[in-house]
């Protein structure tokens, strides 16, 4: 039984992503050129991409990027990769996301201090958040 051919927009829904979005990762070559029905022209998708686009959709959801997305599926595909190796990236994506968190910890931070600085009231020439991104806050360490 041959499996059914899907339209793009089709392929989307069942992908739970819009057509755009398939157009797109083609571009990026995350997706093959799909074949094109020679009657109407239209491209023409297998149940493979489906499952594809959800592959991208989890990696995407993990937090790899498009690059790090396009080496897993080229690892799976030509099946001469070990466990080791995709483990090994896995782990470098667990330390970008730390490094990540304590960035935004960072951030938190700076913005709780400012807010706390921020009296609430008068006018933009006296609001501290506006004049630290100005970069005139002075932190003296007295708060």
């Amino acid at each position: 039984m041959t499996s059914p051919k899907l339209t793009i927009g089709r392929l989307a829904r069942r992908a739970g992503v819009g057509a755009e979005t398939v157009r797109f990762y083609e571009r990026e070559k995350l997706l093959p050129e799909p074949a094109r029905d020679p009657s109407s022209g239209y491209r023409i998708y297998s149940e493979q991409t489906v499952r594809r686009l959800r592959f991208i959709g989890r990696a995407k959801q993990l937090g790899f990027t498009l690059r790090e997305t396009r080496e897993l599926l080229d690892q799976r595909a030509a099946g001469d990769t070990t466990c080791a190796v995709v483990r090994a990236q896995a782990r470098d994506k667990i330390d970008d996301v730390r490094r990540r968190i304590r960035d935004l910890q960072h951030i938190e931070q700076a913005l709780l201090r400012l807010a706390s600085a921020c009296p609430g009231d008068g006018g933009p020439e006296s609001c501290p958040i506006l004049a630290e991104l100005d970069g005139g806050f002075a932190d003296d360490g007295s708060r």
